[in-house]
């Protein structure tokens, strides 16, 4: 006799396959390399040490979620139209990722400028997700999704 699977979860099997592939095309260097890049300039005034644990999952939710959105441009959309498809789910990583940064990198108001970090963490998120939409269109491309 045959398990009955629903449609959603056959849905959410599907999407963590995917993701699973995903995450092969990502390595954990790559991630630390873009954390010095975006928040090398803050080195003095936060735990980085903690900080960059956060920002390692922060960096493959926005990869995933590029990847997610991949499909669009395979379909013949633009990068632009996909990325303005999925700006509520960006920009709530990025507020997420900001206030993390606040709360357990301990900054404080007189020590950098909020308006720096979040800029900071605003482009760190849309790197991967960028990232994350190439490598994803790539995979569709080759048919390997």
């Amino acid at each position: 006799m045959n398990e009955i699977i629903s449609l959603k979860q056959k849905r959410h099997q599907k999407e963590l396959k995917y993701e699973r592939k995903m995450l092969r095309e990502l390595s954990l260097t790559e991630i630390k390399g873009k954390i010095d890049d975006c928040f090398g300039s803050f080195n003095s005034n936060f735990k980085k040490s903690v900080v960059e644990d956060g920002c390692i999952d922060f960096a493959i939710e926005a990869f995933l979620l590029g990847a997610k959105y991949s499909k669009f441009g395979y379909y013949g959309e633009s990068m632009q139209s996909a990325h303005k498809r999925c700006q509520l789910e960006e920009k709530r990583l990025i507020d997420d990722l900001f206030d993390y940064f606040i709360t357990w990198g301990k900054v404080k108001e007189g020590d950098l400028s909020f308006e720096e970090i979040h800029l900071a963490c605003e482009y760190y998120i849309h790197i991967w997700w960028k990232e994350g939409y190439l490598k994803g269109e790539k995979r569709y491309k080759l048919r390997l999704h």
